[in-house]
């Protein structure tokens, strides 16, 4: 099993039921058969324990509140969530049986992401944590499936704009093409703009396509963010009143709905001040159905900068899985 803190759970305030579901998710995606039990869960916080303070009062409410946030999960996915969850609230199955499908892979790619040591103590000093080469192609393939996934957000074509871009443009260029697809003014550097920019904050752009190329259609830009501060990140007003007056012969008239995109499972009662800061959110319970979607949009024609790399990312996400599963068997050539 690995290491749930019962300190995460000493306070007063409610049990926090997505770092237990993670708990039990993240179990069974990395254990031999595939499955975590509930009763689990109270075993774990019993081992780590500190022996002053005793036993949280609270273990079985952590147990319930985390099977209530699995199925809740699962409601919300549908096809895109990795995991069958046992009606009689026992057990939480991966769904080894076959291939996961590209929403259930940004599910669990996701899944990892919110673990790593930076943000989470569920895989600190375990055997299981992604080493660094891992950590970084992990990070790298999110910011392709947050391509898809604001893809699918809009309707229509996306471009990754994040440093370092896949096709190993500059950031003029990059931006020079994107705008010969959105319309919409011409790009034309300000000349009090910084001289060396990588991406000026914004590592996606996605539009809702239209026939006539005049402005006033569905147009947003994204952060993505896989760190502990990602809550620090966001573009609101620098999408509004700054970039648009700096990489612009004069700014665009559409309006640029900013996003967040995150592989987080943020908690509900939180998530109103989430928006009000950010903007729209795309997290852990919105990216894997959208990545799905996306698909259906790469399959009409839809241009979704990227989109081949994600078969790319389910391998790499395949290879940490046999490692961790099956330590000291040599890995897969690169």
């Amino acid at each position: 099993m690995l290491y749930l803190p019962s300190d995460a759970f000493a306070d007063n305030g409610p049990p926090n039921r997505d770092l237990a579901a993670d708990w039990l998710e993240l179990n069974a995606f990395l254990s031999a058969d595939g499955q975590a039990f509930c009763a689990n869960i109270v075993d774990a916080l019993e081992l780590s324990v500190d022996t002053d303070d005793g036993m949280p009062d609270t273990a079985e409410d952590v147990a319930s509140g985390a099977m209530n946030r699995v199925a809740e999960r699962q409601k919300a996915l549908l096809e895109a969530y990795p995991f069958a969850f046992d009606a009689s609230g026992d057990t939480v199955a991966f769904r080894a049986g076959k291939a996961p499908n590209i929403g259930q892979t940004a599910y669990l790619l996701c899944l990892v992401l919110s673990n790593l040591r930076a943000v989470s103590p569920l895989l600190v000093g375990s055997a299981v944590h992604p080493d660094a080469v891992e950590e970084k192609y992990m990070r790298r393939s999110f910011q392709y499936f947050a391509t898809a996934a604001l893809a699918a957000e809009v309707g229509g074509p996306a471009w990754s704009f994040g440093f370092p871009r896949p096709d190993g443009s500059g950031f003029i260029e990059k931006l020079t093409e994107i705008w010969a697809g959105i319309g919409d003014s011409t790009v034309e550097a300000d000349p009090t703009a910084p001289r060396q920019p990588k991406d000026d904050a914004v590592d996606i752009f996605a539009c809702r396509e239209r026939s006539d190329r005049l402005p006033g259609f569905l147009f947003a830009a994204a952060q993505v963010a896989t760190g502990k501060n990602w809550g620090d990140k966001s573009i609101r007003n620098h999408i509004r009143n700054v970039f648009p007056h700096r990489w612009f012969a004069r700014a665009p008239a559409t309006e640029i709905v900013p996003y967040h995109i995150v592989p987080f499972a943020l908690p509900d009662d939180t998530f109103r001040d989430n928006v009000l800061v950010l903007g729209n959110v795309l997290h852990r319970i919105r990216v894997p159905r959208r990545v799905l979607e996306a698909g259906e949009l790469a399959a009409k024609g839809v241009a979704i900068e990227a989109f081949d790399r994600l078969e790319k990312g389910a391998s790499e996400m395949q290879r940490y899985l046999d490692r961790v599963r099956r330590p000291g068997e040599p890995e897969l050539p690169a």
